[in-house]
């Protein structure tokens, strides 16, 4: 309803009030028209519950200060005043269509109803509450039209969940039917294994009860035994005596003889010596085995005796190989390395063994032959052999045991060849042809000593 003057008519839209609260869509728009027309005012044409506002930027002031603006302008005619010429400094077609009194028919309702409430020109009140039913008959189309589209979303999930709930029940039938076949394919097992367990029972059974009757027999036997052990024992014992009586006869019978023995044994002495004085016969200085043309080993001296008792693990022992004359070192590269220092990479081994046989070879002056497996290697290796070392590596085919085997096959028999290698296999082979094998350990041993 619409408010009139005292005089019962209404004199201009000033005298108008509504009847209701003012629309959400209207109230929005009215404070933003607030908001935006507080800019342009001085802090003392503002109210003063306004003025802690003043320096807010327009969307801040409508945020924080909404309530306070629609307060100001529906109780401050003056500020309602100057916010309506602002506005019509802002918007001046439509103002001046609302103060015609034929707003524009194209223009939102919600601003013809704020501005119509800012300015208040008359029928106003109309304009405003027509404005809120028409955002009200939106609003509710508007939420007709979500509910529609909602129910209709709603429809085809619900169709959706019933097509799903048709294919999980075939597939959970389905999976019936195959539990249904497994669980009776799984009875027929188990009353199949249990007539097993009833056979394995009856067996057991059985078994006991052949325990049983060996266990009887089993004790039968012992008890057998037992009395056949004491009767051999009680005859062991008689066995015993007659045979210390046989052996106390023996010997006094074996006394006779041997001093019967005795004395023609020292006849036949006594009549040896008195033959030998008579010829006059020198003492023999040749024997029979002296005859025999053959070759004699030279006789034993102290450090050959000394080397017999070295053990196979002293490096002393390669010490006296390699003082032999003309001998020849033949090294298992990475046999040695690999016993020795295998966590480092192959080339640091190669350059380390190297380094500690020249050293080698420069104490003892032996010829030194270095094989390594060419197998290992991705690409030939650019190496310098050190002094007095010769480095072979195997060709391709060919591994670094079986160019050590052609190396002392190649040696003339009798030259003093040894050979370096914890491989059994070389080891044996290179003793069949002659060479003397030695573990790698005893190589590390005489490196570490220096």
């Amino acid at each position: 309803m619409v408010e009139t003057t005292t005089g019962g008519e209404p004199d201009d839209g000033a005298a108008e009030v509504l009847d209701r609260p003012l629309p959400d869509g209207v109230r929005r728009r009215v404070v933003q028209i607030v908001s935006d027309g507080f800019g342009g005012l001085t802090v003392a044409e503002l109210p003063v519950q306004l003025r802690q506002y003043a320096r807010f930027a327009p969307n801040r002031r409508a945020k924080f200060a909404g309530n306070a603006m629609a307060a100001a302008l529906e109780t401050d005619p003056l500020f309602r005043q100057r916010i309506a010429e602002k506005l019509r400094e802002a918007q001046s077609e439509l103002t001046g269509a609302l103060d015609s009194g034929s707003p524009p028919p194209a223009a939102d309702p919600l601003d013809v109803a704020a501005a119509a409430y800012v300015l208040r020109p008359p029928g106003w009140v109309k304009l405003v509450t027509a404005a809120g039913e028409e955002a009200l008959r939106a609003d509710a189309e508007r939420a007709d039209e979500e509910t529609r589209a909602e129910l209709d979303r709603l429809r085809e999930e619900l169709a959706e969940a019933r097509g799903q709930t048709r294919t999980e029940t075939e597939r959970l039938r389905t999976e019936l039917e195959s539990a249904k076949k497994e669980a009776e394919s799984l009875h027929r097992k188990l009353r199949g294994a249990l007539s097993d367990v009833k056979r394995g029972e009856a067996a057991l059974r059985k078994l006991r009860g052949e325990m049983e009757s060996v266990r009887g027999e089993g004790q039968a036997h012992v008890s057998a035994a037992e009395s056949e052990t004491r009767r051999l024992k009680a005859r062991l014992s008689e066995v015993e005596a007659t045979l210390e009586a046989t052996r106390r006869a023996a010997r006094e019978g074996r006394s006779v003889e041997d001093m019967r023995v005795r004395l023609l044994l020292d006849t036949v002495l006594d009549a040896a010596q008195g033959l030998r004085r008579e010829l006059a016969l020198p003492p023999v200085s040749v024997r029979p085995a002296e005859t025999v043309d053959a070759v004699e080993p030279g006789r034993m001296t102290p450090k050959d005796i000394a080397a017999r008792a070295l053990s196979e693990n002293d490096p002393a022992i390669l010490d006296q190989l390699l003082a032999l004359p003309q001998a020849h070192l033949v090294v298992d590269g990475y046999n040695v390395t690999k016993t020795g220092y295998p966590q480092m990479p192959l080339e640091k081994q190669r350059l380390r063994l190297l380094g500690q046989l020249s050293q080698l070879a420069a104490q003892t002056g032996a010829e030194v032959t270095c094989v390594f497996d060419g197998a290992e290697l991705a690409a030939p290796v650019l190496l310098a052999p050190p002094r007095g070392v010769r480095v072979l590596f195997s060709k391709p085919g060919v591994t670094a045991d079986e160019l050590i085997r052609q190396l002392v096959r190649a040696e003339p028999p009798g030259r003093p060849v040894i050979v370096v290698s914890t491989d059994r296999e070389v080891a044996d082979g290179v003793a069949k042809a002659g060479a003397r094998p030695v573990a790698s350990a005893v190589l590390l041993k005489r490196f570490s000593r220096g």
